[in-house]
């Protein structure tokens, strides 16, 4: 049964099971959504958590958490880089997870206001007949099976959301999803943890776990850590298929004075897309849309500008889509975000350390663009996985516990 919100954590300032004297203590490292909302189902488990980072939110500098997208996607996602078969499999597990959670939050209007979450529309449009392309059909069929809440196809949206009619889509489908202000979620989820009795540590680690994991548990008194890095899992997990993918998003004022108030995020995948060029508008509060998107692989840089080429043809791709949008009026704090996207050679990484028998630690990184679309089921796996650890049952790759659930849905369909 998937991790329940209520059942299995609480939005409350307490554990919902209290720990002991005795019980586990666990290290995370990574102060980014991954490690936050791993720690907050840790401590409802009944855990001691300490979470080591070297930066925490800030509205000054921000995290890679704070500058993502945040619109929950059912994978692929937008950026269309998640297509290992494993990895895949797994996701979709892990986004339906985490997205009855976050409808759960959004569904309560004070939690919805302090967490920054809400269920919006979520609009993807397409260039041909979503039942020409055999792999977008075979996503919508999922995406209809799946659970998600208001769900509808149909070429009217295109008219509705007021878009180009001469850019081009011919039909489009609708479903209500978690759309997250992340600066005011992360600062939330911080807050959470730390009232739930985690304990917040600022140290930069710089050496590969395996090499400093024994050290690392008896300075901190841990039975196991938990490495929720991000990008620095190319060191700390000696994982050199680790990469970035540049992103960039132009913050506008969407307030309904200057263009007709967005109230929908509206989408073109880069596997929808014409030379993989997105459009990503997204309603991130009342006041801000975000303008997007880019994706440049193996860019380490932080050095765009709104003049940069890359992201003037994304502005006048998305004027281009969504008339009016043109003469929208920049947020004159914060015009520009610009991150990387923690990407891995095989997405996601949620499995035990494998090159050292009887290591005590668990990786969960290399979610790219998709940390807050698939948190809650990557930090579900990661309990599991902990509690395996302090079981002493050796570790298995990601492959294995595929091969094991397909297995058990086998004997339950075979026996009804």
């Amino acid at each position: 049964m998937p991790l329940t919100f209520g059942r299995d954590i609480s939005h409350e300032g307490r554990p919902l099971r209290q720990p002991s004297s005795k019980s586990p203590h666990i290290l995370i490292i990574g102060g980014g959504v991954t490690g936050l909302i791993t720690a907050w189902v840790l401590l409802d488990r009944g855990y001691h958590v300490t979470i080591l980072s070297k930066s925490w939110v800030s509205d000054e500098q921000r995290l890679t958490s704070q500058i993502a997208g945040a619109l929950w996607e059912y994978p692929p996602a937008v950026c269309g880089q998640h297509t290992d078969k494993i990895s895949l499999a797994h996701s979709k597990r892990w986004c339906m997870t985490a997205y009855h959670i976050w409808d759960a939050i959004s569904s309560i209007p004070a939690l919805s206001e302090e967490s920054g979450v809400r269920m919006m529309p979520s609009d993807f449009f397409f260039f041909d007949d979503v039942e020409n392309d055999a792999r977008q059909n075979h996503k919508m069929t999922e995406i209809m099976q799946s659970g998600v809440r208001g769900f509808y196809k149909g070429a009217d949206i295109i008219e509705d959301r007021e878009v180009n009619p001469e850019y081009g889509a011919v039909d489009a489908y609708e479903l209500m999803a978690p759309i997250i202000d992340t600066d005011k979620a992360m600062h939330w989820l911080t807050s959470l943890v730390q009232r739930k009795g985690a304990n917040l540590v600022t140290e930069t680690i710089e050496d590969d776990l395996i090499n400093i994991e024994d050290s690392l548990r008896a300075r901190f008194m841990a039975d196991v850590i938990v490495n929720c890095t991000g990008l620095q899992s190319l060191t700390l997990a000696g994982d050199k298929t680790v990469y970035p993918i540049r992103g960039g998003l132009i913050r506008v004022i969407n307030d309904g004075t200057a263009f007709p108030k967005v109230n929908a995020a509206l989408t073109i995948t880069a596997d929808a897309a014409s030379s993989n060029e997105i459009v990503f508008l997204v309603p991130r509060n009342d006041n801000i849309l975000l303008i997007g998107g880019i994706t440049e692989a193996h860019k380490w840089d932080l050095d765009l500008t709104l003049d940069s080429p890359i992201i003037r043809r994304m502005r006048e791709r998305c004027n281009n889509f969504l008339p009016g949008l043109e003469n929208a009026r920049l947020d004159a704090d914060y015009p520009l975000a610009q991150g990387l996207r923690p990407f891995r050679g095989t997405n996601v990484r949620v499995e035990r350390e494998l090159r050292r028998a009887g290591s005590r630690i668990v990786h969960s990184y290399g979610h790219g663009g998709a940390g807050w679309s698939l948190s809650f089921g990557c930090a579900e796996d990661v309990a599991m996985l902990v509690d395996q650890t302090l079981a002493r049952i050796p570790a298995s790759p990601m492959a294995a516990r595929l091969a094991t659930r397909v297995k058990r849905r086998s004997e339950i369909v075979a026996s009804l």
